[in-house]
């Protein structure tokens, strides 16, 4: 075996142990205890992070944050990871407390000349664009280590009318928009509740569990309708392009001619209000017919802007 494989294996190792041993070492790639000593020191002024402790019984012991061992990637699969890495740059909070830009650096310039110049031309016609939110979400890490474990969060949340401590078990995590999103079972309502990560003031872990019979994909890729209300709403074509950009319209928008069309499609209850802010956004472009709650409530934010500007 080459040295160079033989520290790369090494590498692997080390990274696989929380603690061990030169002579586990010497064991394990049999060599002579002196020569896994060097080897360890050799891979340590490579940057892997070991230290030793003293005593009987001492050896090595990795820190927490490991360093990985090198991938060798291929041309498109390095382009794929660093625009992956460019898509989270406008996020200001990032779970495990990732530092995007330095892990973009480390790959950028451990590239060939060739690909660099590549990577430079496309940034500048390429760009996975989120708006840049300046809301941090400092709970992120403990948000996914309780959806990992099914653990209850007791968290204090901003919602739009007040300030209160709740009691929830998070689905998981995901970003839209440059936000981040909690879906989390809401012990005292007893139902899925939908929280904006950057609204939590604080949280704690009870270590409690509450088992749950659901994912992440499970919930994105479903939509319960419980109390199910007609959606119709007529739509102009500047009303269509809006509700196309809405991946939850996008389905249901049928189109009649080039300057209209109409979305048409069964809701639930509980989003009548959600639907009716978004709708007056729309101005004359939307006119919804049903259900006659959006109807209502339509009306009554028209009349309270008018009163605003009386």
């Amino acid at each position: 075996m080459s040295k160079a494989k033989l520290l790369f294996d090494l590498i692997m190792y080390v990274n696989s142990k929380r603690s061990f041993t030169a002579q586990e070492i010497a064991d394990e790639f049999h060599v002579s205890v002196r020569t896994a000593h060097r080897y360890l020191m050799e891979i340590s002024e490579m940057g892997v992070p070991l230290y030793t402790e003293q005593g009987r019984n001492g050896g090595y012991r990795i820190l927490h944050n490991r360093i990985l061992p090198p991938v060798l990637l291929d041309e498109h699969e390095a382009l794929a990871i660093f625009f992956a890495f460019q898509s989270l740059r406008y996020y200001p909070s990032l779970p495990f407390d990732t530092d995007m830009d330095s892990a973009s650096r480390k790959l950028y310039f451990s590239l060939p000349d060739d690909i660099k110049k590549k990577i430079d031309r496309l940034e500048s016609v390429l760009s996975f664009w989120n708006p840049k939110r300046r809301v941090s979400s400092p709970f992120l890490k403990e948000i996914i280590e309780a959806a990992l474990d099914h653990h209850v969060l007791i968290i204090e949340y901003r919602s739009k009318s007040n300030r209160k401590k709740r009691e929830v078990v998070p689905i998981g995590l995901y970003a839209n928009d440059g936000f981040w999103y909690m879906p989390a079972w809401d012990m005292e309502k007893d139902k899925v509740r939908l929280f904006r990560a950057d609204r939590i003031l604080s949280l704690e872990n009870s270590k409690r569990t509450c088992e749950l019979k659901m994912n992440l994909p499970d919930w994105l890729d479903g939509y319960t309708i419980h109390t199910p209300v007609r959606l119709y709403v007529k739509l102009t074509r500047e009303g269509m392009r809006q509700c196309q950009s809405k991946p939850w319209f996008e389905p249901h928008i049928v189109s009649v001619d080039e300057d209209s069309g109409y979305i048409d499609t069964m809701i639930d209850y509980s989003e009548v209000e959600f639907l009716s802010s978004y709708f007056i956004q729309l101005g004359t472009e939307a006119q919804v017919i049903e259900p006659q709650e959006i109807v209502e409530l339509i009306k009554k934010q028209a009349s309270r802007l008018l009163d605003q500007y009386r």
